[in-house]
């Protein structure tokens, strides 16, 4: 079963590994912060030790944003459908 990333509970933890200018994770972050929902975000542009995390868990995909929820990785890209 996919998780909605739109429709996480309030105790989910949420990481996003991001692009600096990216639109899309301009429009993760900003959903996020107007929901009341904590999340960390990651440059995974300027540090490659994240950008590696962020390819790992992602299987390559080296779209952004990478969505991490509770340690496991659920999407790249945001929006429906995802695009980043």
């Amino acid at each position: 079963m996919a998780i909605d990333v739109e429709r996480l509970g309030a105790d989910a933890k949420i990481e996003l590994y991001v692009k600096p200018g990216c639109p899309y994770c301009a429009q993760a972050e900003a959903f996020y912060t107007r929901k009341g929902m904590q999340f960390t975000s990651h440059n995974a542009q300027d540090d490659p030790a994240l950008k590696r995390r962020m390819l790992q868990l992602a299987n390559g995909d080296p779209t952004v944003p990478a969505i991490v929820v509770n340690g496991a990785y659920v999407q790249s890209g945001w929006g429906k459908p995802p695009r980043g």
